[in-house]
């Protein structure tokens, strides 16, 4: 009874469900401008597990941190026709600031294309410079008009890549293998959620960009998630801010660029990936606390087990947290946890100390057993892995149980109504995917026949990932 009266089952009305969770596991509130959000701490330490893990990837795959300005000139954003083209309707544009009206407008970035190409343009002198790889991590703004905590509001947290190449192969090959080897590895190895690594369709493709490739993943209401994506940006940004590169037999030709990003919409992924009606449930390798200790009633010897427990947990290289609020009812706290949708629980009492046994409770399988004192660190340690596969698992098996391949267009859409549909590209095409857009299904991404993402749209074979989106 507990858990139906505290959130909104999915299956009863799922975009309550989302918001109950995010409210009442403490992840976040509504800024008081709208579209804006106010990131609580628990949800911060799951965006902040997401930075480190996927910052060590980010720097094993060369690139540095840096940092560039929120305002960026107007005008840096008119040098790429197609580039402000995409973004203007989401852009928040600076007119008055100290008490004047500003002799140029400035724009609140809603990504860094043109104020970082105007330093590489600098910084880039020769070939000896190339690659030149560059990471940072910041906010943007993009004004937007649907707003919804973690998955589209108007300013959000992320990191954006950018990256400078002196051949168009370099440039493809890094662009790819941060796409599967930073994004896809984190997401399915850390986050749980089995993506789909794909081509965007140039009507899908980053505003600026030759190609665009994506990481899709599917949401428990069948819904399509873009997690993350990483750009092929051709010359068009070298030519527009004159990045060029004297090369070895001394010409300079114009380099070639990429961009990439991911962003606290992966936050969301998470909750509609692996929440259930009882809350989120976090995977142990991202759980910035993998294990809370808890004391469920106060007595002789608890307070020392529990104390004691927690220090070799620890020293087992377990992140853990000792709970031992006995004035607050245990039912309240047990809640509370499984809400956060902490992995293991090691619940200690009165009776426990006396039987020489703790109850480890698992949140992803739900199982509970009593587990003797000198076993517990292998049994924790071994249930963490066991639950990360398990969602991981549980997760794949969704997306593949709701993925069915069709032959037309109205076949793609009945699909969408709970999943994805496999389509032959060559039968949607360009007219196709205006069709289906009339009933708000969107192509999510091409695939070869094998499922290995495609050089180009052009390749014959391919196969289209239809479905809805948010």
């Amino acid at each position: 009874m507990a858990r139906t009266a505290v959130l909104t089952p999915q299956k009863s009305d799922f975009p309550r469900w989302y918001q109950d969770v995010v409210a009442k596991a403490e992840l976040a509130d509504n800024g008081p401008v709208r579209g804006t959000m106010v990131i609580r701490p628990y949800g911060y330490s799951i965006w902040e597990r997401m930075q480190a893990e996927l910052d060590a990837r980010i720097k094993d795959a060369g690139a540095r941190n840096a940092y560039f300005p929120l305002f960026i000139p107007e005008s840096y954003l008119q040098r790429e026709a197609e580039h402000v083209e995409g973004f203007s309707p989401e852009l928040a544009v600076v007119t008055h600031a100290g008490g004047k009206d500003l002799e140029e407008p400035v724009v609140v970035r809603p990504t860094s294309e043109t104020i970082i190409n105007e330093y590489l343009a600098k910084w880039v002198q020769s070939y000896r410079d190339l690659p030149l790889l560059l990471n940072q991590w910041g906010n943007v703004v993009r004004w937007e008009l649907r707003p919804r905590v973690f998955l589209r509001t108007t300013e959000f947290l992320w990191q954006e890549g950018h990256t400078v190449h002196a051949t168009q192969a370099d440039a493809a090959a890094y662009a790819r293998r941060i796409l599967h080897e930073t994004y896809a590895g984190f997401m399915t190895d850390v986050l749980a959620i089995p993506v789909v690594p794909g081509l965007k369709t140039p009507k899908e493709r980053f505003a600026g960009a030759t190609h665009t490739l994506t990481c899709e993943g599917m949401m428990r209401d069948g819904k399509a998630l873009q997690m993350g994506t990483s750009h092929e940006l051709g010359q068009n940004f070298a030519r527009a801010f004159d990045i060029r590169y004297l090369d070895a037999e001394g010409e300079r030709p114009y380099a070639w660029t990429t961009s990439w990003g991911a962003s606290t919409r992966m936050v969301g992924g998470l909750i509609m990936t692996h929440g259930d009606d009882a809350g989120l449930r976090i995977p142990p390798r991202l759980a910035a606390t993998q294990v809370v200790v808890t004391v469920v009633k106060a007595g002789e010897g608890v307070a020392p087990l529990a104390e004691a427990l927690v220090a070799e947990l620890r020293a087992a290289g377990i992140r853990v947290e000792l709970d031992d609020r006995a004035e607050i009812a245990f039912g309240r706290r047990a809640i509370d946890w499984e809400l956060k949708g902490i992995p293991v629980r090691v619940e200690i009492g009165p009776r426990d100390v006396t039987a020489g046994a703790v109850t480890v409770v698992r949140r992803i399988p739900g199982s509970k057993d009593a587990t003797p004192v000198a076993d517990v660190v292998r049994v924790v340690s071994e249930a963490l892995d066991a639950d990360q596969a398990a969602l991981l698992a549980e997760a794949t098996a969704w997306r593949d149980g709701h993925t069915v391949d069709v032959t037309s267009l109205y076949e793609a859409v009945e699909a969408a109504s709970d999943g994805w549909a496999r389509i032959p590209w060559s039968t949607v095409g360009e007219e196709g995917e205006a069709r289906l857009a009339e009933s708000a299904v969107t192509v999510r991404c091409l695939l070869r026949p094998d499922g290995s993402v495609p050089e180009t749209e052009d390749e014959p074979d391919l196969v289209a990932v239809v479905g809805r989106s948010y």
